[in-house]
């Protein structure tokens, strides 16, 4: 599996991930314009993808600030 590029649904997820959202709701409304999915299947999704090899090849600088956002949020726990 690592071999696989990855596909376009999940470069489109991290490109949406590496733009900046300003004001309520934006990001919200762009997961679901432009991914046509709802933002909690998303963020599955999403979370699935911060563990993938593929990904992190993909794109490091977000992947790892996410994953970092993700540990902190756990550890507030």
């Amino acid at each position: 599996m690592d071999t696989e590029e990855l596909g376009q649904r999940e470069r489109d997820i991290l490109a949406l991930e590496r733009r900046g959202f300003t004001g309520p709701g934006a990001k919200e409304r762009a997961i679901r314009e432009e991914l046509g999915v709802a933002p909690v299947r998303y963020y599955q999704l999403l979370n699935a993808l911060l563990d993938d090899t593929r990904a992190l090849a993909h794109d490091p600088v977000t992947v790892n600030r996410l994953r970092r956002i993700r540990e902190a949020r756990r550890a507030e726990r």
